[in-house]
């Protein structure tokens, strides 16, 4: 049997996005380190949970944003010879490093508070609310910095972060003001706890997403059986098999198929049709090898008239 392989890119990711989003990820660690100082200073004076655990925040925060922007620098390098798809995946990396870390911090958190209700102290809260209205102003500032920068999976682990240091400063404001008229110091802890709980939720999602593209999956947002069918439907394709998509950085996906052709004279009209639908899917790495067709080859995948197997295998 004679075979063709065409391989296509298109629609390059340019490696400025990846230094704009380093810029912009650099410029939230140095705000989000500076005011960790003074939460922790300030934190350990008054003796508030809330206020420490936000202070903590906002230091893992800063690992956060300081692995996310060496992350954003090593994807915007290019592709060399041990890294023929570049270091885009550096950023899959970091997003799960990041998921990882708010687990633990949220586990953290849980301890100290559980051992605070169990032994409670005293708080100073009017400190713990002053120093937590700035820092949410502060936590506000990183947030927008970095949701009007280039959007991927790292940039969002950094700015899980960012928001669950948002939550945390309106508990210390909200426990610094219940202390301070009724000095009832359980509030601290409580609500420690509560932001954990809002903070878990998230870590989860963001390590499901994270650890799916570290291991090739395929982006969630790709149905492969309907994409297997649109690119059987090109006029000339007999059949695609051995169909695979997979992330090689956060934001840009590669795919690969074997297609079965009748003749190999139709094929740059059919490989344009193929690239299209791929394309539309926002693929910008495609790669297609051209098969002639034989009756007698099995395993087919997808067919034009839509019949399916669940191995994606032959």
């Amino acid at each position: 049997m004679t075979t063709t392989t065409v391989e296509h890119d298109h629609g390059h990711e340019h490696p400025h996005t990846h230094r704009a989003a380093g810029r912009t990820l650099a410029i939230a660690l140095v705000l989000t380190l500076g005011y960790a100082v003074v939460e922790l200073l300030a934190g350990w004076r008054a003796g508030s949970l809330a206020l420490l655990a936000d202070a903590g925040h906002m230091v893992t925060d800063g690992a956060a944003l300081g692995l996310s922007a060496l992350a954003a620098w090593l994807a915007s390098l290019p592709p060399n010879r041990r890294h023929s798809y570049g270091l885009g995946k550096t950023e899959l990396l970091a997003a799960l490093i990041n998921a990882l870390s708010m687990l633990a911090v949220v586990f953290g958190i849980g301890v100290e508070a559980w051992q605070r209700l169990q032994s409670p102290g005293s708080i100073d809260g009017a400190t713990v609310g002053v120093v937590a209205i700035f820092g949410l102003l502060v936590n506000l500032l990183v947030a927008w910095i970095l949701s009007r920068g280039e959007q991927n999976l790292n940039v969002r682990g950094a700015l899980l972060h960012v928001m669950g240091d948002v939550l945390g400063s309106v508990a210390a404001i909200v426990a610094g003001a219940v202390i301070y008229f009724t000095h009832w110091t359980p509030i601290d802890p409580l609500l420690s706890l509560l932001i954990g709980g809002l903070v878990l939720s998230s870590s989860v999602r963001l390590l499901k997403d994270a650890l799916h593209g570290t291991l090739d999956g395929v982006p969630f947002h790709i149905n492969l059986d309907e994409l297997g069918r649109e690119l059987a439907g090109v006029e000339g394709v007999k059949e695609i098999h051995d169909l695979h998509v997979w992330p090689i950085a956060s934001e840009k996906m590669a795919l690969s198929a074997h297609v079965r052709i009748a003749n190999l004279v139709d094929w740059p009209r059919i490989l344009f049709g193929l690239t299209e639908i791929a394309e539309h899917e926002g693929i910008q790495h495609v790669t297609f090898q051209a098969e002639l067709h034989s009756d007698e080859l099995q395993a087919m995948v997808f067919s034009p008239a839509h019949r399916v197997r669940d191995n994606l295998h032959p």
